[in-house]
């Protein structure tokens, strides 16, 4: 089963192919995703990379936490479900 890793501190000239790239050393990359500013295009300086097993999101947390990538030293661990907020109906008066 898929292992999603939370990957902080990144340089805002990381692209996602780099870090597929980086993270391929320890495994099978399902998915590497950085996030960025809806209203600014610009990266937030994080991002989540999907590995293929627990084992290679053990190896890949061990050889990749704090390491310099681009400039940066990354922090890496296993990413946490963000709980969804619930969606109000509206400020109405009923």
């Amino acid at each position: 089963m898929a292992k999603k890793l939370y990957v902080g501190n990144l340089s805002y000239n990381t692209t996602e192919d780099g870090l597929k790239n980086l993270f391929s050393n320890h495994g099978t990359v399902a998915s590497a995703k950085i996030i960025f500013d809806r209203e600014t295009g610009n990266s937030k300086g994080f991002g989540f990379i999907e590995m293929s097993s627990d084992e290679e999101a053990t190896a890949a947390i061990a050889g990749t936490n704090g390491r310099e990538f681009d400039g940066r030293q990354l922090r890496v661990n296993e990413a946490m479900d963000k709980p969804r907020r619930e969606r109000g109906g509206g400020g109405g008066n009923w």
